[in-house]
Formats: C-alpha cells, structure tokens, sequence
C-alpha cells in the first residue's frame, strides 16, 4: 500500500500541514506517516556538550507532536504511524519516503513565508530537491492567517489612510440621523 508522508517540526505550518495530511490520506485511503526528524548538526563545537540533552528534548518535543498529530488522524477516523529519525532533515526525509514507497510527502512552510513566482522560498526549494532526488511529489501547505491577522489585515483594507476623509454615500446611516 502507497503512504502520504508528513514532515512536521512544530509551529503554524505543521498544523496547516497536518490537516492537509488526514484529508488527503483520507480521500486516497493511503496510509499516513507523521515524520519528526532530529537533527544536531547544526550545532556548533562550543555546544558538544549539550549535544546529549538537547538531542534528548527534541525527541521528546517530537514525539509529543507527532501524538498529537496521531490523536488528530484517530479522531478524523484515519490510523496513522508515527517515526522520529535522527540525522540530517533533507537526507533523512529523502531516505524515509524511497524506504515507504510514499505517494506525497507533504510539507508545512513557516508563518511568513510567501509562494514566490521564482520559487526561491528555502521550503519551495528544498521541496524541489526532494522530489528531484526521490521521485516522490512533495506538497508545501501553507498555514492560513490566524484570526487575529486576518481580522487586522481586514482593518487595515477597510481603513482610511491618515489625512483623508471618508464622505458617506447617499443613503447612509450618517444621512438619517434627525438634527
């Protein structure tokens, strides 16, 4: 059986990307796997010491992710599967879906993040190299503005600039207040 793969690390793109994963798996009735990858190796020498422990708190802060993503699946009627690897992210990420034979690896980008018509986005592009060195198609899911950035962003259009006037149309409440 083919699988959907999803790549979480924490944040507002692994939540966007987690509901992505359980509707698609559950739409195709694929298999899913929630993937957390720890990587240390981009810690510098003067932190060899803390290599150990700081190893030890992403496995535990990956496996407490991955649970909840798996407690979201569950409720959502799919099974899924949860893997912590250890090792560089992009090597580990390619290793584990050629292992899975997996029909999409799905991948959540950061808050802020935009889709660029060059696709020079570190996710776009570390995507592209993924499905380049696998074969496997890779899906990057972006996480909606939160409430609260949606109802600013909302002010922000519906607002007048500074200095200007807003003149009420004909008709309007401002036009039916008695003097």
């Amino acid at each position: 059986m083919k699988y959907v793969v999803c790549a979480t690390r924490g944040g507002a793109g692994s939540r966007a990307v987690r509901e992505r994963a359980i509707e698609y798996a559950g739409q195709r009735e694929l298999k899913l796997v929630f993937l957390f990858v720890i990587d240390i190796s981009t810690l510098d020498d003067a932190d060899k010491k803390l290599r150990p422990a700081v190893r030890d708190e992403l496995a535990w802060l990956g496996l407490t992710l991955l649970r909840i993503a798996q407690q979201w699946a569950q409720s959502a009627g799919i099974e899924s599967e949860i893997v912590i690897r250890d090792g560089p992210v992009r090597d580990e990420i390619c290793r584990f879906v050629s292992e899975r034979s997996a029909e999409l690896l799905l991948l959540g980008a950061p808050r802020g993040t935009t889709a660029t018509i060059f696709g020079d986005d570190m996710v776009e592009q570390f995507a592209a190299d993924v499905e380049k060195t696998t074969g496997v198609a890779v899906e990057i899911v972006r996480p909606v503005a939160s409430e609260e950035e949606a109802v600013t962003a909302s002010k922000a259009a519906t607002e007048p600039e500074a200095g200007t006037v807003n003149e009420p149309e004909a008709g309007s409440v401002d036009d039916k207040v008695d003097a």
